[in-house]
């Protein structure tokens, strides 16, 4: 075919719209906070979830440390007896469903289209609306202490318990609706997060060569989408019968209270996992990086985290032994939870196998990864001992049972989750947090961790019961309820050495050399782009050929099988500099959309005309995310911003004189980031 000269496509003057005014104008802010409101980018909504699920650690740590002040002594009146009811009831709400589920979504958010080579995830608006309904829902929750008091039934909220008769209050009509709202936000987080990963990974990226962060992340989500209805069900069916006089739990009615119990537990079981995975994700993430080694047995470990997902959905009923609900049911559920420990054995192996014969670096990251292994070994091997059904029967109504569980949340999730902290803080802020501070929080909150939670163990055998307000003198508890409540006050000091951490390094950040785009050296995508990265995350989406694809561009292999630098890290890593990513603009309607949702709680608790205005608002914020067009050309990254201001940038070059330009910008059309 005969090359034709080139000429200059003209195009017809586009027609000038009027520009939208007052509540319907777009947001267009860079900067400030309203950039913030308004952003649709996965790395700024991450680092939202991030702040808010910190925030509310503080506030359920709070909660922790009066509990312990109370037991701390027998025969305390620091607090009154349905005080205590409370605080711990609301202590593990939020533990559980504002700070590690919603630090774990912060991750997500963050990593996983970072990680799969993605610009964005599959729906932007969408990824915001789950951020503000969570946050919403959290904050609606914690009004309950100003309302009339907050939640008194324990975590489970077990009926009759959580019935009109035995809890008069609102504080349980809190629990169930803000439950509905957050749980509301994990679900459209979780399909959102899951299209992702089945959609948008880069060429080459496939299934099993993601990292295993995102292999846990994705199963997580997976779980969520199958485990939130039924918790949703249950907490409807509990609002009915508390508000509108419906009868599905109340025994003296003819219904059943096990109800309740099997459907909390379907859901409830699967959160544990749901809380576990992405934990170990990080765990995976950080081993293989401070070690200088591949992931032993990554195959195993995917279909691990998998088989873990897929079995966690047949142990529910263990939690249910002392219920009475007959022999062969106890019998399967015995079987069913023993085997759920072969999987879990098999990623702890694993981790175990890429340590041995690696070149370890032991940096704060590490330290909380290799100790979160230990103490969910501990945890872990507590959690058998509940399979035996007459061991649970005598433990499942005890302190043993809140050891097992802290050192399962806390000691395995919460302390990898703080290894992510500081694994990843440099790629989010482009500084890293104070080595020194950070081994010091380290060591007090794994000291005070243990001091806490150890001695749980000792008055559960004892017989100390759950939830209980006091104790007499003289009984055996005195002694380790005081040394836990001395490990709870170090704990939290630990937690207080991390916000310094946080403050002192961020203070210090300008006065530091650059912390580069690779500090440890790492191995997955995410940190082959600048840091912090740029909006639109990649220059060019990179094109995969192996698992650790980052690591293999700067290591090859020598005769002897040992790895060999064969590219500088700055000739590898994407600096930031592309002008031609179009992105999806920002909105205000996710922001209102969450605004209406705890206003109809409280109409649905107080007045139901209340639920009016927020219904309108729900309704609003829907109507103008509809007519809101999902992109703007003229929306671009700022690095795009820039050379469109430019004579000679993409805008003007017309094309003609620019062969490698054009092709450039037609390649990264073909990649732009989602719309939706």
């Amino acid at each position: 075919m005969a090359v034709t000269e080139r000429t200059t496509l003209e195009l017809p003057a586009a027609i000038a719209e009027p520009e939208p005014l007052g509540v319907f104008a777009r947001p267009r802010a860079k900067r400030g906070w309203r950039a913030w409101v308004t952003t649709v980018d996965h790395k700024k909504i991450g680092i939202m979830y991030g702040a808010a699920s910190l925030f509310f650690f503080l506030i359920g740590g709070i909660e922790a440390l009066i509990i312990r002040s109370q037991l701390a002594v027998p025969n305390n009146d620091l607090i009154s007896a349905d005080a205590y009811n409370q605080l711990f009831t609301m202590h593990a709400v939020t533990m559980v469903f504002l700070f590690v589920m919603p630090l774990a979504a912060a991750f997500a958010n963050y990593l996983i289209p970072l990680q799969i080579g993605a610009r964005d995830v599959a729906f932007p608006r969408l990824n915001a609306l789950s951020f503000w309904i969570f946050l919403a829902g959290g904050i609606f929750l914690n009004t309950s202490w100003f309302l009339g008091g907050g939640a008194d039934c324990g975590w489970f909220c077990y009926v009759p318990n959580s019935t009109v008769t035995f809890s008069p209050s609102h504080g349980v009509d809190f629990f169930a609706i803000g439950l509905l709202i957050t749980g509301t936000a994990s679900l459209v987080s979780a399909i959102n997060l899951a299209v992702t990963v089945l959609n948008m990974r880069a060429p080459g990226m496939t299934l099993m060569r993601m990292p295993v962060f995102t292999w846990m992340a994705f199963i997580t989500q997976m779980l969520l989408v199958f485990a939130m209805p039924v918790i949703t069900v249950a907490l409807i069916l509990l609002f009915f019968d508390r508000r509108f006089g419906t009868n599905f739990f109340d025994v003296s009615e003819g219904a059943d209270p096990l109800l309740w119990q099997h459907l909390f537990w379907i859901f409830g079981h699967p959160e544990v996992y749901i809380i576990i995975l992405p934990a170990f994700g990080v765990i995976s993430e950080i081993i293989p990086t401070f070690s200088r080694k591949p992931l032993f047995g990554y195959n195993f470990m995917v279909f691990a985290g998998a088989a873990i997902g897929f079995m966690g959905w047949g142990v529910w009923a263990h939690h249910m032994f002392a219920s009475g609900m007959g022999p062969l049911s106890v019998a399967a559920f015995s079987v069913s939870t023993m085997f759920i420990a072969v999987p879990t054995g098999i990623k702890i192996f694993n981790w175990l196998a890429t340590l041995w014969g690696g070149r370890i670096r032991f940096t704060v990251p590490m330290m909380y990864a290799v100790a979160a292994v230990a103490m969910f070994t501990i945890g872990g091997l507590s959690g058998v001992s509940h399979s035996i059904a007459p061991a649970d029967t005598q433990q499942t109504d005890t302190y043993y049972i809140v050891a097992h569980f802290h050192y399962v949340i806390f000691g395995g999730a919460v302390l990898s989750l703080f290894g992510a902290l500081y694994f990843w803080w440099p790629k989010a802020f482009g500084y890293r947090l104070s080595e020194k501070l950070g081994k010091w929080n380290f060591w007090l909150t794994l000291i005070g961790f243990n001091l806490t939670f150890g001695p749980m163990h000792v008055l559960g055998l004892q017989g100390m019961s759950r939830r209980t307000w006091t104790y007499d003198r003289g009984i055996g508890f005195d002694g380790w309820n005081l040394v836990a409540t001395v490990g709870a006050f170090v704990l939290a000091l630990g937690v207080l050495l991390f916000l310094v951490n946080v403050a002192v390094s961020t203070a210090r950040r300008k006065s530091q050399p650059p912390v580069g785009h690779d500090p440890w050296d790492a191995r997955s995508l995410e940190w082959m782009v600048a840091s912090p990265p740029p909006e639109y995350n990649f220059d060019p989406i990179p094109h995969v050929r192996a698992r650790d694809d980052f690591w293999y561009r700067k290591y090859g292999e020598d005769e002897f099988g040992r790895a060999v630098r064969i590219a500088a890290t700055d000739d590898v890593v994407q600096p930031g500099g592309d002008r031609h990513v179009h992105l999806p603009a920002p909105s205000y309607w996710p922001l209102v959309i969450a605004l209406g949702m705890p206003i109809i709680g409280y109409g649905l608790i107080f007045n139901l005309w209340l639920v009016v205005p927020g219904l309108l608002l729900v309704v609003a914020g829907m109507y103008g995310w509809s007519i809101e067009p999902p992109d703007e050309p003229e929306h671009t990254g700022p690095a795009h911003q820039e050379a469109a201001d430019q004579p000679d940038g993409p805008g003007d070059s017309g094309g003609a004189g620019d062969e490698s330009g054009a092709a450039e910008v037609s390649s990264a059309s073909g990649e732009e980031a989602p719309v939706g």
